[in-house]
């Protein structure tokens, strides 16, 4: 899913989104909320409206960018309070105000609101922060309205201990959501751990229901873990790759800010079927290439 966190993929049109083949968007809960309001979104008709898109939206809860804030927040059972980093303004956020939030913004897809287990974690910090966004979970679908073509997915926890994350599994399945995210992972566990955790989650997760991998979006970490059971990502690393010159190719990542690229006539890569072909094209439409999985994987 490509990300636009405040309503808009950087630097990309919509058109060529669309014509890219994108399904869905990725907006941010935090961001919207603080900035232009999700009041005013509502009034507007809500995102997709707000910001022209006639296909599906999925919103997180904000609950990682809080996370991100541990200098500016503070958290309890209720919920988390925290200073806004625009303007240091204080602000409450609870698993029903993320519903309400996410609702008045019309998100196709909401998500629960949780606590991103930060890595490091020893084992019992880790599960208290799996059984609180567990807990967190519970009045997420509680709160959250229901409406046909809408759904709310739920956010396994539990760090990269396999039995905690099996636990916040049987948890989340027997609260019952219409998709499952994997969260928790991409925070600085490094790939071969993160493989590992997803190897002992995702196979307990429903089958019919879609799994999400949130913030996941290299080329390789897509791959191995579309492998492992994976459906969906959202990362900004495509446009962001896009907007700082760095290209991903079959040969490897290249930096086209090298002085070596300054004169170098030749396409960024041969054969490609994008406008990068003659050279002189954006990096961004190879971040966006979509890459094929090998068959047999």
């Amino acid at each position: 899913m490509p990300v636009g966190t405040q309503g808009t993929v950087k630097a990309v049109p919509q058109g060529t989104l669309e014509d890219l083949g994108a399904q869905i968007i990725l907006g941010n809960t935090y961001h919207l909320y603080l900035r232009p309001g999700h009041d005013l979104i509502a009034r507007l008709g809500g995102l997709h409206q707000f910001i022209s898109w006639p296909r599906a939206m999925l919103t997180d809860s904000g609950g990682f960018q809080v996370f991100s804030l541990s200098k500016l927040r503070k958290l309890t059972e209720e919920g988390v309070r925290f200073r806004s980093h625009l303007d240091g303004s204080s602000h409450r956020l609870t698993p029903e105000r993320a519903m309400d939030i996410q609702h008045r913004l019309d998100a196709t897809i909401t998500m629960a609101l949780d606590e991103c287990t930060p890595f490091p974690a020893t084992v019992e910090q880790a599960r208290e922060s799996m059984a609180l966004s567990m807990r967190w979970a519970a009045r997420s679908r509680a709160a959250f309205v229901a409406r046909p073509g809408y759904g709310l997915f739920g956010i396994v926890q539990g760090g990269v201990f396999p039995d905690l994350r099996a636990e916040s599994v049987a948890a989340l399945t027997e609260i019952g959501f219409e998709g499952y995210a994997v969260g928790g992972l991409a925070v600085g566990e490094g790939q071969a751990m993160m493989f590992a955790t997803l190897e002992c989650t995702v196979p307990l997760l429903p089958a019919d229901r879609p799994r999400y991998l949130m913030g996941v979006g290299t080329p390789d970490d897509l791959v191995g873990a579309v492998a492992r059971g994976v459906d969906m990502f959202d990362c900004v690393i495509p446009t962001r790759a896009g907007r700082t010159a760095r290209a991903y190719t079959p040969g490897g990542t290249l930096n086209l800010r090298n002085a070596r690229h300054a004169a170098d006539p030749a396409p960024v890569q041969d054969g490609c079927p994008c406008p990068a072909r003659t050279g002189a094209g954006s990096a961004a439409c190879l971040a966006f290439r979509r890459f094929s999985v090998p068959p047999g994987v």
